[in-house]
């Protein structure tokens, strides 16, 4: 057990180093602002702050999340490479409300052709533009417009309250990918993403072929870093359905191993402190 906690012998300098890119970024030094960068740059080291928060300054009534709605895993975006490579040989993947690009190109450096779609009267994030030019295509263009044949829908984070299902599935795609939440707004009643028959409701021959969640435990940062803005627990889902005739497609299990993103060290670190606290208190120790 004493090995598990290991890495958390390094907190206190791995503490220093992430408030110094948590107020680069707020700062707007940290390289993610700069869209003359490369994307492999503007990842670096970006903190997963900012893909559970926005920055103070943002203006909700004008933009959405600074960065991202969630925090993108990369295993997951694996999966769903796989998962495309096996319904054509050179998958092209149209990716809805893709907000600023910035999963999309996460999505399409794991080797997709991959075609944002950003509907031009949609809120836009705070950081506008944040896709790989080298690897990801960005069209201004309304989802009712779409003019373009594709293999794989990518649906991450569908506007609230909204179910643009039907207008997907009118292009038949092979393959169709969701990543939302159940999370309901308390005040509105509204859904977070979607509605709840967009992610259920699918036509004859779509069957649900994988579903997995991935949950951000409560207070994840400020449980181990009080000074970081408490958060409440929200899990995300992930569902992969295929058309007729693509039913039986499988990925493995296990993945070959692959470098994570620089937040996943952040979190990987979160969490570990969270399992250390509570194994302390299930001594009986005060922390």
């Amino acid at each position: 057990m004493i090995e598990h906690f290991e890495p958390l012998r390094n907190m206190e300098t791995f503490s220093d180093e992430m408030f110094n890119r948590i107020v680069a970024f707020q700062e707007r030094q940290h390289p993610a602002w700069n869209v003359e960068l490369p994307f492999a740059q503007r990842i670096a080291g970006l903190p997963l702050h900012y893909l559970i928060f926005s920055c103070p300054d943002r203006d909700p009534a004008k933009f959405g999340p600074t960065v991202a709605p969630y925090i993108p895993l990369r295993d997951e975006l694996r999966k769903i490479a796989l998962y495309a490579r096996q319904v054509a040989a050179a998958p092209v993947v149209c990716d809805f409300h893709p907000g600023n690009g910035f999963v999309g190109s996460l999505l399409s450096r794991e080797g997709l052709k991959v075609i944002g779609v950003r509907d031009p009267a949609a809120k836009p994030n705070q950081i506008k533009n944040f896709y790989d030019r080298e690897v990801y295509e960005l069209r201004e263009q309304a989802v009712a417009d779409i003019d373009f044949p594709f293999d794989v829908a990518f649906s991450s984070w569908m506007p609230a309250g909204v179910n643009f299902t039907p207008e997907i599935v009118k292009h038949r795609p092979k393959l169709i990918v969701f990543i939302h939440t159940k999370h309901v707004n308390e005040e509105t009643g509204v859904p977070q993403t979607g509605t709840p028959a967009a992610y259920t409701e699918l036509p004859a021959g779509y069957q649900l072929i994988h579903e997995w969640g991935m949950t951000r435990v409560k207070d994840v940062l400020h449980e181990v870093w009080p000074d970081l803005t408490p958060s409440i627990e929200e899990t995300r889902y992930v569902k992969v359905y295929a058309a007729e005739g693509y039913h039986g497609i499988e990925i493995p299990d296990e993945l070959p191993p692959a470098e994570p993103y620089d937040w996943e060290g952040e979190l990987e670190m979160a969490l570990l402190a969270i399992q250390a606290k509570e194994h302390l208190r299930a001594q009986g120790v005060q922390v």
